[in-house]
Formats: structure tokens, sequence, C-alpha cells
């Protein structure tokens, strides 16, 4: 991986769609937390398109991590720990999530990240692309990203975030999941309505 960017979780672009993205994101992520229980929807699952290709291969649920200087992967870790009960687990994600997480875009990385079982052909296959459009479309709003794609090797940051953030809602998650990091280039991105 050579991107500065990947490497420490998030770009530096000011521009006024990734301001847009990560506001909207909080936002949709917010209600899923507060009154779907967690349970994702189209607006945190995109359709993935390779290139070349017309159709969407599939969904992913994607993860929206904190920017280094805002971690909480130790707190998740921590909640993790404090109970072998899976149901306690996600309700404590649940209430921490649900709570001030989302409440501040400029805290998050516009890196998303997605896992996939160990093996996945589907990951391989994104992987292998090297880049990819995730589209977004939910409550009256889409966006196209283009990004770069990214195998994230465990000692990531936004691989150990990513982990510690699913193990809260999924604890037989395997040890060796694989997690891709998706990076918009945002010149290259656009939404409906427009922003900017």
């Amino acid at each position: 991986m050579s991107s500065v960017a990947s490497q420490l979780g998030e770009s530096y672009s000011d521009h006024p769609l990734r301001k847009a993205f990560l506001r909207w994101q909080c936002r949709v992520r917010q209600m899923s937390m507060r009154e779907q229980d967690g349970r994702p929807d189209d607006a945190i699952m995109p359709a993935v398109v390779l290139p070349g290709e017309a159709e969407p291969m599939g969904h992913i649920i994607t993860v929206m991590s904190k920017s280094p200087g805002y971690s909480v992967t130790s707190e998740l870790v921590h909640m993790s720990a404090k109970t072998n009960d899976p149901a306690q687990r996600r309700d404590a994600a649940i209430r921490f999530l649900s709570a001030g997480y989302y409440q501040n875009a400029v805290e998050f990385s516009d890196i998303l990240t997605a896992t996939f079982p160990p093996g996945s052909e589907g990951a391989a296959k994104i992987h292998d692309a090297g880049e990819c459009r995730l589209i977004f479309d939910a409550y009256v709003q889409s966006f196209d990203l283009t990004c770069k794609v990214w195998r994230l090797a465990p000692h990531n940051l936004l691989h150990k975030a990513t982990v510690a953030h699913n193990t809260l809602f999924n604890p037989n998650m395997p040890p060796d999941t694989a997690v891709l990091g998706f990076e918009p280039n945002w010149k290259d991105s656009s939404s409906d309505p427009a922003y900017g």
C-alpha cells in the first residue's frame, strides 16, 4: 500500500463533496443506530460497480471510522472484552454509537472500509480491479464515489477500527477476515442533488 492517506486513515481533501458526504453519512448512520437498532440500510450499503461493468456486482456493508486523532478503537475493543454475551455487546455498541459518536463529521476519515470472509472471491475481484464505484442511494440522496481499493493489513489503523467495530455486532468474525479500504477520488465523484 503506497497511499499516505490509506496508511494514516484519512485524506486531506477539502472538496465540498467530501464534506457533504461525511455529513450525510454521519446523519444516516446515527439514524440507523437510533431508529433501526444498528441494522444497515441502503445509506450504508452501497452498490459496488467494477470498471467496465454496467451493473453492480452486489452491495457491501461499509464502516466509517474516526480519523486517527479522534480514534475510539480502544473503547470499542474494551466494550467487546467486557462481556461474552452477544446481546449485551450489541446493546452497549448501539448505546455508544447512537449517542454522540456521529455528531461531528470532521472527526471521520473519508476512507470507507468493509469486511469480507476469509478467501472471499468477491473481495479478491474488487481488490484486483484496483478501483470501483460505490453508489449510495437513500433518503432522496445519492452519491456515486469513484474509489481506489486497498487491502488493509492488520496493523493498519482503519483495519483495527473496522474489526473492533464489527466484532461488537458479529462476535464470531474469523480472525483472518479480509478488510478492504475504499479511498474516494472526490474530483471524479458526484452526487444527486449536486453539491459544490
